[in-house]
């Protein structure tokens, strides 16, 4: 089969590139997103033919039937189902997109293949519920994952809710639970990749943590060393929080920056009862200064998250907006082998 793939709430192109990294017989016929600044990276990569800034409850039948899509790739809004959130399902409004599509999905005849991504949590929702019922309407067989890029070889943390369906053939592995491997399990047999693999040379000191949040926020911030196999989830809102948004870089390795941090410990554990004088802050400070700790770069997020290395931002898009738009998207390798999944015989 020839696959014509309608890629939805499709932000940067990672659905684009997770089909590209599955090296199936076909092209995207379209994608559709209401984020211009993620359109604008979509078409700076794929060129502004595929990509349109389309409300996806616009979507009609016989739009998709006149692109003959026989797959639908899609990651929609996370926000109704995030453990930050109101988690208020599908009453936000942002769901009203996917209620949209549950209602389309069992009209368009010619759709063969499914791929849904979303927040973990999702698989608890009514949302998820409706869509399941969409799919087993328009009959779809179905099944559902929680996976992180870990289990696939990538040093980055990062589970999610997925889910794939098909018409026809049955999938040749049990439908009656969530999977949190995949079947066989073969990827988690691999060694992780270490985070010196994936970091960049000669980083501006631009992305330095600065002295403020060195000074108040260091010790809640989740630091990764070049030899370890491991980071956190990236948010949107990385850089601009600090606790739990993604992890922090020092070229230092465990045991010298340890060093580093039990001096300042003594420091703040010596003074405690008194308050800091300005040669004390800035004796702790310079110790500090010497872990050399800094943001990950955009590039070195995109790489945790397997997009490969002809993927670029164009020139005017800020390292704010990369963050947000990286912290909105997918990891490409795992929705790359989940599509390889998808359409086994």
């Amino acid at each position: 089969m020839v696959f014509r793939v309608l890629e939805l709430f499709s932000g940067i192109g990672g659905m684009h590139y997770a089909f590209k990294y599955a090296q199936l017989d076909g092209e995207i016929v379209a994608a559709l997103d209401v984020n211009t600044v993620a359109n604008a990276v979509y078409a700076h990569n794929y060129g502004s033919n595929l990509v349109k800034t389309r409300n996806i409850q616009s979507l009609s039948v016989k739009e998709v039937t006149k692109l003959q899509a026989n797959m639908l790739l899609m990651s929609p809004p996370c926000q109704p189902h995030t453990r930050q959130g109101l988690q208020r399902d599908t009453e936000d409004k942002r769901s009203d997109a996917l209620t949209h599509l549950c209602g389309l999905i069992p009209e368009c005849q010619n759709l063969q293949y499914i791929l849904m991504e979303n927040v973990k949590g999702f698989e608890s929702s009514q949302a998820r519920n409706q869509f399941i019922e969409s799919l087993e309407r328009s009959g779809f067989h179905w099944r559902e994952f929680i996976l992180t890029p870990t289990q696939f070889n990538v040093p980055n943390t990062r589970y999610r809710y997925y889910c794939i369906a098909r018409k026809g053939a049955d999938f040749p592995f049990a439908g009656d639970k969530i999977w949190e491997e995949m079947p066989g399990a073969i990827a988690q047999n691999q060694a992780l990749s270490q985070i010196a693999e994936i970091v960049e040379e000669n980083v501006s000191a631009d992305f330095l943590v600065p002295d403020d949040v060195l000074t108040k926020r260091v010790l809640v911030m989740d630091i990764i060393h070049p030899a370890q196999s491991r980071s956190m989830c990236f948010t949107k809102g990385y850089t601009h929080y600090t606790e739990g948004t993604g992890s922090a870089y020092t070229p230092l390795s465990e045991d010298e920056s340890h060093r580093i941090f039990e001096l300042v410990k003594e420091i703040d554990t010596s003074n405690k009862d008194a308050p800091k004088s300005e040669k004390i802050l800035q004796q702790r400070l310079d110790l500090l200064h010497q872990v050399k700790l800094r943001y990950f770069t955009p590039r070195e997020v995109a790489r945790l998250m397997s997009f490969p290395e002809d993927f670029e931002f164009p020139p005017e898009t800020t390292n704010r907006q990369k963050y947000r738009l990286l912290g909105n998207s997918i990891n490409v390798k795992v929705v790359g082998e989940l599509i390889k999944l998808l359409t086994i015989k």
